[in-house]
């Protein structure tokens, strides 16, 4: 598998095997944020993901991938302080906002900063057209952070507040998939890359959850919640494993553009599961969002 990827990179099948991995990465990316936002606080629903996948990536870093090179130790303690600060943002916006007005506003803002990012360290350019692409789907997803904010949202107390972590949360998403981007081209094996972030990404939340946890004058029982992460700790690695891979073998910033079509995968995962109101201004707010990445594809 290696070898065959890393044969495709910077061709037209590695191209189309990287759209192929940033669309499943968006789905899956959706069901994982609504797995932080549904039945427990999404401070131990982290934890136990985190936990999850960290247990999951040891015999991988021990007996499958080979072992990282020199040079990449350092790498992965920016990566792990980058993650960190992301996850206690996130964590911290879910608490304070409703999903559908948090989840839109981080995604949109996350891809226009990494392809700002995506241009200043890898030298990546956008076409005319894809940025009108971009202005789309952008349009379609603060559209829908306006529409939820004006319509859905009932924590309105600590509406300013969720949102400002939220634009925060995106920058950070930004941040670190430019970061991992830059980490994951760092080295020969891009298996040893993932392997080796989940199990070293895995160590800080888990601490917070169980202090958390401990404070709380009613505690969730352990088993629906470690339940819950344990299906986090297997979707994790297959979308943040998917738009890793999508960033090594193609464009960074186009792959961080068409993931935020995960946006359109929350408002549905939101209506389905956690009950919200889907309506035609909605569904014609995620046809922009659909349009847009559909130019960023074709405009390249």
């Amino acid at each position: 598998m290696t070898e065959w990827l890393l044969s495709i990179e910077g061709t037209e099948v590695g191209h189309q095997v990287a759209l192929g991995l940033a669309l499943m990465a968006a789905f899956l990316h959706a069901v994982f944020g609504a797995l932080q936002k549904g039945r427990h606080d999404p401070w131990l629903t982290r934890g136990a993901i985190d936990i999850s996948y960290m247990v999951m990536a040891i015999p991988f870093v021990l007996f499958v991938v080979p072992w990282p090179e020199p040079h990449m130790w350092p790498i992965f303690a920016a990566v792990w302080v980058i993650h960190v600060i992301y996850k206690l943002l996130q964590a911290w916006a879910y608490s304070k906002g409703a999903y559908t007005v948090v989840y839109p506003v981080v995604r949109g803002t996350g891809p226009l900063f990494t392809v700002i990012g995506a241009h200043l360290i890898f030298g990546e350019t956008f076409t005319g057209a894809q940025w009108v692409g971009v202005a789309v789907l952008l349009a379609g997803i603060f559209g829908l952070a306006i529409y939820n904010m004006i319509f859905l949202v009932s924590e309105r107390e600590t509406l300013h507040a969720a949102l400002g972590l939220a634009v925060l949360t995106g920058l950070f998403v930004a941040l670190y998939t430019t970061y991992d981007a830059y980490g994951i081209r760092a080295t020969a094996d891009p298996f040893t890359f993932l392997a080796w972030f989940f199990m070293i990404d895995g160590f800080f939340m888990p601490i917070v959850a169980a202090v958390r946890w401990s404070r709380l004058a009613q505690r969730p029982a352990l088993g629906p919640l470690m339940a819950r992460g344990v299906i986090g700790g297997l979707i994790a690695p297959l979308s943040f494993g998917a738009i890793m891979l999508a960033t090594r073998l193609d464009k960074v910033g186009e792959a961080a553009v068409l993931r935020e079509t995960s946006t359109v995968f929350a408002a549905i995962i939101g209506w389905l599961f956690l009950k919200e109101t889907v309506g035609p201004r909605r569904i014609a707010l995620m046809a922009l969002i659909a349009l847009g990445a559909v130019i960023v594809e074709k405009g390249g």
